[in-house]
Formats: C-alpha cells, sequence, structure tokens
C-alpha cells in the first residue's frame, strides 16, 4: 500500500485540507494517510476527523496515527511537512517581546527579521532529524515542506538533509487573484509569471491575449491607494520598483527598511500596518479552536470540498503523468541567473511522473534582484548558524537583516541576539 506521511497531524484544519483533498482525488485512493504528531491528544483529534471524513467521502484511503516517527515514516511515498517547533507560547511571544524591548517592532516574524531567524535556528535541527529519518526509512520520498521560514528549511532539507524537497507557498497561487479581486478586474483568460524567493517572488508578467495589463493595474491601484486598504505596502513598493510581490503586506512590511521606523511613526498609519499581527491571529486562533474541535472532530456528517492547496494536485500529477504546474521553492541551479547558486528560489515548476521539474526564469529586473539579494543574505548566513553552531554567524545574519539594520545599532543587535538565545533555552541547539 502506498502511503503519503503527515508531519505535524496536529494542525487539524490543515489536515482536513491536504489530507481531506487525497481523499477526493481518484488516483490517490487505497494510499495509507499515516499522521504523526507530538501533541496525542491533537494527533487523536486529527485521526478522529479524518476517519469521520473518509466516510462521508467514502474514500478508501486508509487512516492510520503513529507515535514513532519513523514508522509513520516507513515506506511513504510523499511526505508532508506543517509543524512549528515552539508554537506561540513560549517562541512566538519571546520573538516579539526581546525586539520590542530595544524598540524593534515586527508584524508577523515567521520568515525574515529577528523573529524569522530564531523560528530557523528552532526548527532546522529538528527538521535534519526528520531528513536522517526519511533517509533510513523512504529514501526515495518527496518531502513537501510548508512550514515556515520557507526559503531556508527548504534549503537545509536539500542541502544538507539529501531529501527531495520541494518548499510550497500559498502566496503565489493567491497574488494575481487577489490583486485583481482588489482592484475589480477580470481574472479570466489572464496568464502570469511569477519568480523570486519564498515571500518576495514577483509578478514579472501579467497580460491577457498578449496585452500587459500592468498600466491598467497601476492606474486602478494609485486610485485605490488615496484611500487605507490592507494592501498599501505591496502598492507602494509596486509603484516605486515597478512590480506586484507575492506575500501581503504586513508581511512584506517587515521584509524591508522603509516602512517600521521609529523615527517615522506616522507611516504605521500611512500605510496600515498591523504591527504584532501574528501574536493576535494566534490567540484568535487558539480561541476559535476551542469552539471549532466539536464541531471538526467528533463532526459524523464532517464533508469536505477539494481545496487549492498544491499537495493532492501534486500526488495526483506524479501517479497519473498528467502534469501540472506549480509554484515551487527549489535551490537555485541556474534557474534565476543573478540570484546566488546558494540560495532557494520560487519558480514555476512543471510536476508529472518524473517528479517537480523547476523550470529557468533567467535574470530578474535589476532593482527586484537587489531587494532578493538582501534577504538571501540574511537566509544564507541564518542557515550557516544552524550549520556551524557558531554564534557569530546568528549575528551576523541578524546585522544584515534589512528591517533590523535600519533600527537598531550594531551593539543592540548583538545584545538583543544574546537575549533571544538565553530566552529560548532548550528550544535552541548550543551555539558557540
Amino acid at each position: 500500500m502506498s502511503k503519503i506521511t503527515f508531519l505535524g497531524a496536529g494542525s487539524t484544519v490543515f489536515a482536513k485540507n491536504v489530507l481531506g483533498d487525497c481523499m477526493m482525488t481518484p488516483a490517490l485512493q487505497g494510499f495509507e494517510l499515516a499522521l504523526f504528531d507530538i501533541n496525542p491528544e491533537r494527533l487523536k483529534d486529527s485521526e478522529n476527523m479524518l476517519n469521520n471524513l473518509k466516510i462521508t467521502a467514502g474514500s478508501t484511503c486508509v487512516v492510520k496515527a503513529y507515535t514513532d516517527r519513523k514508522e509513520a515514516l516507513r515506506g511513504a511515498k510523499y511526505v508532508v511537512n506543517a509543524i512549528q517547533v515552539g508554537g506561540y507560547d513560549p517562541c512566538t511571544i519571546t520573538d516579539f517581546e526581546i525586539p520590542k524591548k530595544y524598540g524593534l517592532r515586527q508584524t508577523i516574524a515567521d520568515t525574515l527579521g529577528i523573529g524569522g531567524i530564531f523560528r530557523n535556528l528552532r526548527t532546522i535541527p529538528v527538521m535534519l532529524d526528520f531528513a536522517k529519518d526519511i533517509q533510513e526509512e523512504c529514501p526515495d520520498a518527496w518531502f513537501l515542506n510548508y512550514t515556515n521560514p520557507m526559503a531556508v528549511l527548504t534549503n537545509a532539507m536539500t542541502t544538507y538533509g539529501g531529501v527531495k524537497t520541494v518548499g510550497l507557498c500559498h502566496s503565489v497561487q493567491g497574488c494575481m487573484p487577489h490583486l485583481f479581486k482588489a482592484l475589480e478586474m477580470d481574472t479570466a483568460g489572464v496568464q502570469t509569471k511569477i519568480a523570486g524567493i519564498n515571500h518576495m517572488s514577483w509578478l514579472l508578467e501579467v497580460t491577457k491575449d498578449g496585452v500587459d495589463l500592468y498600466p491598467e493595474i497601476k492606474r486602478r491601484a494609485r486610485e485605490k491607494q488615496k484611500e487605507q486598504h490592507k494592501d498599501m505596502v505591496r502598492y507602494e513598493m509596486m509603484f516605486r520598483f515597478g512590480y506586484y510581490v507575492t506575500e501581503s503586506s504586513e508581511h512584506n512590511a517587515e521584509y524591508h527598511p522603509y516602512f517600521i521606523k521609529r523615527n517615522y511613526p506616522e507611516l504605521i498609519e500611512r500605510f496600515n500596518i498591523p504591527l504584532d499581527e501574528y501574536p493576535r491571529r494566534c490567540v484568535r486562533q487558539i480561541e476559535k479552536w476551542t469552539s471549532m474541535r466539536e464541531e471538526l472532530v467528533n463532526n459524523k456528517n464532517l464533508e469536505h470540498k477539494r481545496s487549492n492547496e498544491y499537495a493532492s494536485f501534486m500526488f495526483e500529477a506524479m501517479e497519473t503523468n498528467n502534469p501540472f504546474k506549480i509554484g515551487g521553492n527549489v535551490m537555485n541551479n541556474g534557474l534565476i541567473t543573478n540570484l546566488p547558486k546558494e540560495a532557494c528560489v520560487e519558480v514555476p515548476c512543471l510536476v508529472d511522473s518524473s517528479g517537480v521539474t523547476p523550470t529557468y526564469v533567467g535574470d530578474l529586473p535589476p532593482q527586484l534582484a537587489a531587494l532578493n539579494r538582501t534577504n538571501i543574505n540574511t537566509q544564507l548566513l541564518t542557515l550557516e548558524a544552524a550549520i556551524t553552531g557558531k554564534k557569530e554567524h546568528i549575528y551576523h545574519a541578524a546585522l544584515l537583516d534589512p528591517h533590523t539594520a535600519a533600527e537598531l545599532s550594531i551593539d543592540d543587535i548583538v545584545a538583543m541576539c544574546d537575549d533571544l538565545i538565553e530566552a529560548h533555552g532548550d528550544w535552541l541547539p548550543k551555539f558557540v
């Protein structure tokens, strides 16, 4: 029996989407859906939920929960990763509160910035443990990574884990539809080309019947920008650098040195930037789960409609050899020619029975490549810190982060890193 293993299966809502999609896919009938999580209660919740869903969907997939990770991975053909190391309490709280003492404010802190650096540092060792198990139990499996920070973790699994890895993010799928909905434009027949790095890929081309739609997009965006809305940072970046970026304004506000600045507090209101947004979301999700749990976990009539998550469509393409196009995060093996080869990039990829085949993009416009490189610098130094165990590279990563460096002195950045290392305690490996 072929097997799909889900690591972090206690993410019940996401497990419903990904594995529920698999249950709805004819080519995946009869697969074992192997669930693993370190939280036994959440693992049981997901198992109950998926077994209820299996009945209502009429699926022949077999749901099985494991408390031994190696057993869960044994013989897997595909592995889906959706873990979060350290959770909201204590680690996300730490990622926000200590920088705040230094006057450094963040919005999401799960990808770049000081929060992204430390999320990487506590997650990479766990991921490389996964890689060891995969090498032993299912060395030919495809590893689909949904966990942030996407670029560094995908890089670590590929470069140091030796695992066939592709990183998947919703921002590529949602980029054009989100923009067009906001600007009241029709998406029918629209063709796009998107490439860059995760959370900072660029809508390089957007056409319909061969006509460039950017002039109309920018015209409408300038009108919309006259009043406050939720995407003001991205519009400003488009006006200044020429292209629309894939990830949300609350994310991009902290990826650049232009928007969250103590000396320009008016920018927060001007660009409608939600400081401390991620902690608020975490609290809402925790509160919502309490009310959702009974409805989702023990609902014998639970139903599911196939979502637009990439995973099931990729599995289907690999099983049937019917090609499917994704935006995937992969190593830059000559794909984007003016970004470093050591970087993980986000490019169009073709999926079929041969696996995931990235496509060549060539040079990005120089200003976009330059913006990407500012983030790649921190990504690569964070990975260097994780692999070498050297504290100096944590400092290097933070000193090179655009937002952090724009706000704090060298001494404060180093002191803040030391405080974060101490506060994280056993959530981090020991650095020297």
